[in-house]
């Protein structure tokens, strides 16, 4: 096996996060990582009984100083700070040139990034240039605290398989994890950091792509629901029903895998391992079996509500209301009691009935 550009005994303790920023605005699994970026160094320096782990940030970018300061807030001890024209917007040739001059220059133990378009590409970029090893779409992390190691957690066979991935010798230890997985920490206004400026050796002549136009998709982002209406293989298709329910209660309509696979409703719905990690108020899960790898997908529910006509189902043991029924009886007669009680649609799109709604998801 290809040695990497530095060895585990030339690491220095240090954990770095790559912070991903698009128009100025720090992207939420950044701030994901650094909050649990903070608990991984937290941890080594307890069981070291030392501060010699840190957790620093990668902020790459055009005038964008100001999130350096959000970053130490949000739980980074330092910032490493590259702030020039030609990193106004993403491009693959001049971000990997400088993240691949500050890794070499840091040589951090871990290196982590969030499984974004622009992330997984840097991450793809930098791996095969430092000649080390990179755990893709990873769903957990944890120190091995006597060896320094990081362990990944990944999915595989469709979430039927968790592997636990350890790199031994290479460095950095690189993994890209999905937005959702963890929780971004509550900024600390007091908390101090220091900010380092990168020198970036970029000319215009080193970047070969430019941005033409900007266009940005209206997809739904299931993270930021308060109410997901998920559907699984026992609704049979018919998620027009589940549509309806969440429109009724203000929330947005997700999926099992099978539905997904099966062509009745869009991939960027689905739920769980291989898809999107929620964490609204309430879950009300509908035909679903409860398999593990959709099971972290609502782990971080405050309320799950279960709706299967098998009492031996496995979504029982995760949910902290059961329903056990038909679905395709026990939805409709739902949609029929809300629209008795006055819920609408229309009135929640013009803001009316929100006290009843915030009544209801406490």
């Amino acid at each position: 096996m290809v040695a990497s550009l530095y060895p585990h005994n030339l690491e220095n303790k240090i954990l770095l996060v790559y912070l991903e920023q698009d128009q100025g605005q720090l992207e939420g699994v950044s701030l994901e990582l650094l909050g649990k970026g903070r608990a991984l160094v937290d941890q080594m320096n307890l069981f070291e009984n030392s501060n010699n782990w840190k957790i620093a940030g990668l902020l790459l970018g055009d005038q964008v100083q100001g999130l350096a300061s959000q970053s130490i807030s949000c739980g980074a001890d330092e910032i490493y700070l590259a702030d020039h024209p030609l990193l106004h917007d993403f491009t693959i040739e001049a971000f990997s040139r400088v993240a691949f001059q500050v890794v070499l220059e840091t040589r951090p133990s871990v290196f982590l990034l969030g499984a974004t378009p622009n992330g997984r590409d840097l991450a793809g970029r930098l791996a095969v240039r430092l000649r080390t090893g990179l755990n893709a779409d990873c769903t957990g992390l944890e120190m091995e605290a006597e060896k320094g190691i990081l362990v990944s957690e990944v999915s595989g066979f469709g979430g039927g398989v968790l592997a636990m991935i350890q790199m031994q010798q290479h460095r950095p230890q690189m993994a890209t994890v999905r937005p959702g997985v963890f929780s971004a920490l509550e900024a600390d206004p007091h908390k101090t950091g220091k900010v380092i400026s990168v020198d970036v050796d970029l000319t215009t002549e080193m970047v070969h792509t430019r941005l033409v136009e900007r266009s940005v998709g209206q997809e739904v982002d299931l993270r930021k629901v308060p109410v997901l209406v998920a559907g699984g293989r026992g609704m049979h298709g018919d998620f027009i029903t589940l549509q309806q329910l969440a429109q009724l209660l203000g929330g947005e309509v997700g999926a099992t895998r099978p539905p997904v696979d099966e062509g009745h409703i869009e991939r960027e719905r689905q739920i769980g391992q291989t898809g999107v990690v929620c964490s609204p108020k309430i879950a009300l899960c509908c035909g679903i079996s409860g398999a593990f790898h959709f099971v972290v997908g609502i782990e971080k529910a405050v309320t799950v509500i279960a709706i299967n006509s098998d009492p031996q189902a496995s979504i029982f043991e995760s949910a902290d209301y059961c329903v056990l029924g038909d679905v395709h009886q026990v939805i409709p007669a739902l949609i029929a009691e809300l629209e008795k009680q006055g819920w609408s649609a229309s009135s929640h799109n013009e803001g009316r009935g929100i006290a009843d709604r915030e009544a209801a998801y406490a």
